[in-house]
């Protein structure tokens, strides 16, 4: 007598990729139609224009495209460090990268700290709002407010000049010394606030038992912000460090340039405005391609290594990936 066939139920039958992707798809679809869009800005601006990276090995020609324009292999490359200058410009680039990271970076930190230990909740709100606004001003904006105060004859520095009886004074605008402190400094104005949002969150999360055990051991204050909230907040700070070294090639050139005249051109030359004088301004765009693909590939290799760097001394716990 043969054996009676198995009836399998439905929900046991075994589904292919595609049909467990659909049951999901149609579980969370309006999760999955959120995300369309960004997903779309994503590919759209950030790996269609892949295609064009090949004019950096190509003599590129609008009239030919970018499929048609020959190749040249590496003589761009070879171009920008035949210029007597690309010490000088790398140069420029990475003080004012690690000036911005030495600076910058802590004073957010600092900042949500103070916010977060603050009991006052109006003065807290207060300090929140007022550090928060330089953010929203415009950099052309920003970089105007700053050349009408430190204007010798007429801003606020010139005033100061004419209370002390000082005549003639140097313009501060075209110091080539002291073009980096006003780039990074204003700078941390600016977006301190802003870049404290990140901290102040993650403060929020800390548990508050951790406090309350803190206390009774006799911990102050002080002591306790350094024991509980900053052990808390230090992956949130290790992830923020890990990009911030991904970009330390990549100062922009907006406020650089704007900030440039022919005084402090020996410091504020950097590789973005190089690239935008060279690519934009002279319609080179091969040869500012390779320097872009250049700083792409060197902040890459930074953030892996910082990442390795990261991850060996948190026995692989912070790290990003």
């Amino acid at each position: 007598m043969s054996n009676p066939t198995r009836v399998m139920a439905p929900n046991t039958l075994a589904k292919t990729p595609l049909q467990k992707f659909w049951v999901k798809f149609k579980k969370n679809w309006p999760l999955h139609l959120m995300i369309i869009f960004p997903l779309a800005y994503l590919i759209l601006f950030s790996y269609v224009p892949l295609y064009g990276i090949q004019i950096a090995f190509k003599d590129y020609s609008p009239r030919l495209g970018i499929w048609d324009s020959p190749w040249v292999g590496l003589k761009h490359f070879k171009k920008f460090f035949d210029f007597y200058r690309w010490p000088n410009l790398v140069g420029n680039t990475i003080a004012i990268s690690l000036y911005q990271i030495i600076c910058g970076f802590p004073i957010p930190i600092i900042l949500a700290l103070i916010i977060h230990v603050n009991t006052g909740k109006v003065l807290k709100k207060v300090a929140q709002n007022v550090s928060y606004v330089p953010h929203f001003i415009s950099l052309v904006v920003m970089i105007g407010i700053l050349n009408t105060v430190l204007n010798p004859i007429t801003g606020f520095l010139g005033q100061i000049y004419k209370l002390f009886g000082v005549v003639g004074a140097d313009d501060i605008r075209g110091s080539k010394e002291a073009f980096r402190h006003l780039y990074v400094w204003s700078g941390v104005w600016q977006t301190m606030g802003w870049s404290s949002i990140m901290y102040i969150s993650a403060l929020s999360a800390v548990p508050d038992e951790l406090h309350e055990a803190a206390k009774l051991d006799g911990a102050s204050r002080l002591r306790r912000v350094w024991s509980v909230d900053l052990p808390t907040i230090l992956p949130t700070i290790c992830l923020m460090l890990i990009m911030r070294f991904g970009g330390i090639m990549s100062v922009g050139y907006q406020k650089a340039y704007l900030m440039q005249n022919s005084m402090n051109t020996e410091t504020s030359e950097i590789i973005s405005t190089y690239v935008y004088k060279k690519g934009i301004q002279q319609n080179n765009m091969s040869f500012g391609t390779a320097i872009g693909l250049l700083n792409s590939a060197i902040n890459m290799i930074l953030v892996f290594t910082v990442n390795a760097i990261t991850n060996w001394l948190s026995d692989n716990e912070l790290g990003l990936f």
